[in-house]
């Protein structure tokens, strides 16, 4: 059998294509994560996560994995939706960080800003296997058992509020 040489081309082509799928599929790849701070007044609203997550027993934001193809905002606005019932606007990148909590977890965390849509909105406990509720917190004040990162970032001086000097 004789095969021609642009057949040999793409069978070479399709085996370097499934050599790096492989690869790839035996290297871990660090997680995408988007957390926001979502502001009102003075405060900012945490949750304390259920031991199902990566932040288990420790208070963080609302957000969660980046889906494919999804903007920064679009997740913050779904996962702010789908963990607390609110809706949100006026949503900002603000930082990022690179985490690597252990030898099997890259976690890198894109940190959002946003204001309620309304107001007077109430978080809800939409998620209640994964979160034990949620609270609005001075800056000032946040609880002891604040995720990792999160707690070293702000420890660090940063202020998720605007003109914040």
């Amino acid at each position: 059998m004789i095969i021609a040489e642009d057949d040999l081309n793409l069978l070479r082509i399709k085996l370097q294509e499934l050599q790096h799928t492989k690869n790839r599929a035996m290297s871990p790849a660090p997680e995408i994560g988007v957390a926001v701070f979502i502001l009102k007044d003075n405060k900012v609203l945490f949750g304390r996560r259920r031991s199902l997550s990566i932040a288990a027993h420790t208070y963080a934001l609302p957000g969660g994995h980046l889906e494919f193809g999804e903007s920064f905002e679009e997740c913050a606005a779904r996962e702010v939706k789908e963990e607390t019932g609110l809706d949100i606007k006026n949503i900002e990148l603000l930082t990022a960080t690179n985490n690597i909590l252990s030898d099997t977890v890259h976690l890198v965390i894109i940190y959002m800003r946003a204001r309620l849509s309304d107001p007077d909105q109430i978080p809800q406990n939409i998620e209640p296997d994964k979160c034990e509720g949620w609270d609005w917190y001075d800056l000032n004040n946040v609880p002891e058992r604040t995720f990792g990162p999160l707690r070293a970032m702000l420890q660090g001086g940063f202020n998720p509020f605007p003109n914040a000097s």
